[in-house]
């Protein structure tokens, strides 16, 4: 009992130390990524090269495979760093969705990978808009120094939308006050009241509509605001639905 109490205390100790030392390589290695994407969303690619081995390997499922770091810079330099280019990618990391993992050969550690999902944002023009979502994979090698050697960016798409705007509690009666069908040039559209929401039916399908005040409703899905104009007995006399801002039809209610 004793022999295995001892057995049991060392596998104890080893497992302490091997945490800590995960945690002294995730540190690191979050901090090199940090500066890393610091470099690449200020194009600063004299500074990017520094985080490469020269025997990189860059695997993208859109723009298909290189080798070399210097290829990976120029195709950089051409494309969203080109001084002459009209627009900038900016990085952001999905909070919470980066982790990383310590590489050992017996108890020694000789690399990591780092993974997790990174929003893409497009500047263009003083505008600034967020544009895709993917997935990356980078493995990082201790020889001489930490290097990234394998680059894996995947499962590229478009950015779920996220309008920022806020629900608010209305009563039972304000909801009714919205309902009803309402005509415009374009469509028909029906409005029934739901559990804090508005349930809007058009001729093809059933969308759920979210208040941002008593007279202002929201797609959380697409960037759609539909908001109620009154009379002064508070009943709606006029719609009007906004797509990114602009205006996209007026539609009155059919009594």
């Amino acid at each position: 009992m004793k022999k295995i109490c001892i057995c049991f205390g060392i596998l104890l100790t080893f497992t302490r130390v091997s945490a800590q030392s995960d945690a002294v390589i995730a540190d690191l290695i979050l901090q090199k990524d940090s500066l890393f994407w610091k470099a690449y969303n200020s194009c600063d690619l004299a500074a990017m090269k520094t985080f490469f081995s020269s025997d990189l390997e860059f695997y993208h499922d859109k723009g298909g495979l290189s080798f070399g770091v210097d290829k990976m810079v120029k195709n950089f330099g051409e494309g969203p760093c080109n001084p002459k280019g009209d627009y900038r990618l900016l990085r952001e990391a999905v909070p919470g969705s980066v982790k990383v993992y310590a590489l050992r050969q017996a108890d020694t550690v000789y690399g990591a990978i780092i993974h997790g999902s990174h929003y893409f944002s497009i500047v263009k023009n003083g505008q600034t808009r967020r544009d895709g979502l993917a997935q990356f994979t980078h493995v990082w090698m201790k020889k001489g120094g930490w290097k990234m050697t394998r680059v894996l960016s995947f499962d590229h798409g478009p950015a779920p939308y996220d309008n920022g705007r806020k629900i608010v509690e209305l009563t039972a009666k304000q909801l009714e006050s919205c309902t009803g069908t309402f005509k415009g040039p374009q469509t028909t559209l029906v409005f029934t009241a739901g559990n804090n929401m508005l349930i809007m039916q058009t001729p093809k399908n059933t969308v759920n509509l979210y208040p941002q005040s008593a007279d202002i409703f929201f797609m959380k899905e697409a960037d759609l605001t539909f908001t109620f104009s009154r009379d002064a007995a508070g009943r709606p006399v006029k719609l009007e639905v906004h797509q990114k801002g602009e205006l996209a039809e007026t539609l009155t209610p059919q009594r």
